[in-house]
């Protein structure tokens, strides 16, 4: 693949500062030592929160969140961290959850769930649900879902989960996704050997996620692993060009559409998994996180602009 073509020298400053504290074989170091190094990677891409965004530490059932409001919100925004399902949490997406809510004026909740590989698979959705269900009965505003990566896995499943019980989920947008697809096509060999996520790594995370023996047939796993997409709310999925895991959104996408639903699936080209860190220093990157607060703005207000 020549990345050398398709990205440009903004998203290739991205990238190498990225791999400043985050290297390439980040993989290969102890869980610990990985923790630490992507902490340090946070760290130096983290903005201070926007002026007027004020926040409360508080536990959902048990579950630590972090609840982000500015003003008198009606809407509530309940967000999922990317890192693999092994690192990551409150501090590692709290500007992106400031902007979103500064941006939207909705209360963004983020979830910090347990991690692997401590705590293996479905002790994360356990975690996402549990957060859901606390913030539905504490707030009682009509919410969106939304996540980045794992937290975009994360989002679907407890979608599709509570498909039948959620009376007030206005929608959701899930950011460059993970959502169990083909691993033997497509992009996941198109782009095995991305920048800042390869199709090794995403092997890795899923084997760390579950303890090493991958589920069959569970959705809570792997969204696209569902039979049934239908009664699924609005979907926007923004997926990254240059990663592995870009084509589980659009085959998301498709099967909602095919079940009746709305969905609509935008794929940012040029850019690569882990984007988000980007929005200020690369173009392409601000632009798609203009789309993604615009999405989540409209879907809270129950508007559909892609048809």
């Amino acid at each position: 693949m020549d990345y050398e073509r398709l990205i440009d020298e903004e998203t290739w400053a991205f990238i190498r500062r990225t791999a400043e504290s985050y290297p390439d074989d980040a993989v290969e170091l102890s869980i610990e030592d990985q923790r630490g190094v992507y902490d340090v990677m946070c760290k130096d891409f983290r903005q201070p929160r926007p002026m007027g965004v004020e926040t409360e530490d508080r536990r959902a059932d048990g579950v630590p969140v972090r609840i982000y409001t500015a003003g008198n919100p009606s809407r509530t925004v309940i967000y999922f961290h990317g890192g693999g399902f092994v690192v990551g949490g409150l501090d590692s997406h709290d500007d992106v959850c400031a902007e979103l809510c500064a941006q939207t004026g909705y209360r963004v909740i983020a979830v910090d769930y347990r991690l692997s590989p401590e705590h293996i698979h479905p002790a994360q959705f356990h975690d996402s649900w549990a957060a859901t269900n606390w913030a539905v009965q504490e707030f009682q505003d009509p919410f969106v879902l939304a996540g980045d990566s794992a937290g975009g896995n994360l989002a679907a499943a407890v979608s599709q989960h509570g498909r039948t019980q959620f009376d007030n989920l206005l929608g959701q947008v899930l950011i460059y996704p993970g959502l169990g697809g083909d691993s033997s096509r497509g992009s996941y060999k198109e782009h095995a050997h991305a920048p800042l996520l390869t199709l090794e790594d995403v092997s890795f995370y899923e084997k760390v996620r579950c303890g090493g023996d991958v589920p069959e047939n569970d959705p809570t796993f792997a969204p696209l692993h569902d039979t049934d997409f239908s009664g699924l709310p609005p979907t926007v999925v923004v997926t990254a060009d240059c990663d592995p895991l870009r084509d589980d959104g659009a085959i998301y996408c498709e099967q909602i559409r095919a079940a009746g639903g709305q969905a609509h699936c935008i794929n940012e080209s040029g850019l690569v998994h882990g984007y988000l860190r980007a929005r200020t220093m690369v173009k392409r990157a601000a632009d798609s996180f203009e789309r993604i607060s615009v999405a989540i703005e409209a879907l809270g207000q129950q508007i559909w602009p892609y048809d």
